[in-house]
């Protein structure tokens, strides 16, 4: 198995499972993310850098409206659109960063308070369907906006948001017009409402049937249960030979990309700033982005 460190990170293409979460020796396919030019001549990829600004705006899942923040760059233009999926915390001010740092690399990024409409707490402990619909509605609002150079969009999302993101590919089928591609942090790929055997031990089937590339951050100190569920969805995605990566970061807990000051730690900033660089370039890869 080869190994290396890019940026004093960790990061392996997949882990294959065996039994409860042991690595066998299988190569490691690093085509994805193998780097000659740093690996032989020190060289890195500077990140593309904008200013960033926002606007609101709205729309209807029949007579509930839904509060949307755009964010984009300041710089004049049309770019590729994602459509940002909070989690359970929802689109507090501790999480709207990350939907910022997405949109300085060059995305208008769409982002909906799927709670706000609803009149949600933020982390909840039920997961309300109605929520699926409700996302499905902003995302054919977002592909309404003038400034999106694409013709589809990306989905980029964290804990919860990631099962609201698979259900919005797999059962609204969204994979099959409008997203071209799956990113998220640490998702929670389960049902919240199924019961505490599911959580652990299996995995929402529609992850079977997510066909559109994907792209899975997490640390090694990831909760076990998140860790098995996301993990042996993915070995089982690739056994039906789906286009999924897991990108895993060692010394790093779940929340590493937006931990606040005074619990954060370096390899959770080294984290935080891989990922998304490597996000932006699979998702400007799969949008047909320059």
């Amino acid at each position: 198995m080869r190994v290396t460190q890019p940026i004093a990170v960790f990061c392996l293409t997949f882990l294959i499972i065996a039994g409860a979460g042991a690595h066998t020796e299988t190569p490691v396919d690093n085509a994805s993310w193998w780097d000659e030019a740093w690996w032989k001549e020190g060289k890195l990829q500077v990140p593309r850098n904008y200013d960033v600004t926002s606007r609101e705006t709205s729309y209807y899942n029949g007579d509930i409206e839904v509060p949307v923040t755009i964010y984009r760059p300041k710089k004049n233009g049309k770019f590729p659109g994602v459509l940002f999926v909070h989690g359970r915390p929802g689109l507090v001010k501790e999480i709207r960063p990350l939907a910022i740092r997405l949109a300085a690399r060059g995305f208008v990024v769409y982002a909906p308070d799927l709670f706000f409409g609803r009149d949600i707490d933020p982390r909840p402990i039920k997961h309300d369907y109605v929520l699926e619909e409700d996302l499905n509605k902003g995302l054919d609002h977002m592909m309404k906006q003038k400034d999106i150079s694409s013709d589809k969009a990306c989905v980029y999302s964290h804990t919860r948001g990631g099962y609201l993101s698979l259900k919005l590919a797999v059962t609204k089928k969204r994979q099959d017009d409008l997203l071209a591609c799956y990113v998220s942090y640490y998702p929670h790929w389960q049902d919240p409402n199924a019961a505490e055997p599911l959580q652990v031990y299996s995995y929402a089937r529609e992850a079977d049937d997510l066909k559109i590339p994907t792209m899975v951050f997490y640390g090694d100190e990831e909760q076990y249960q998140r860790r098995r569920v996301i993990e042996t969805a993915a070995d089982n995605m690739l056994r039906k030979k789906r286009p999924v990566q897991l990108i895993m970061y060692p010394g790093v807990q779940r929340g590493f990309d937006f931990r606040p000051e005074r619990v954060r730690l370096f390899a959770d900033d080294l984290a935080s700033k891989d990922a998304v660089m490597r996000a932006a370039r699979f998702i400007r890869k799969h949008l047909g982005a320059k």
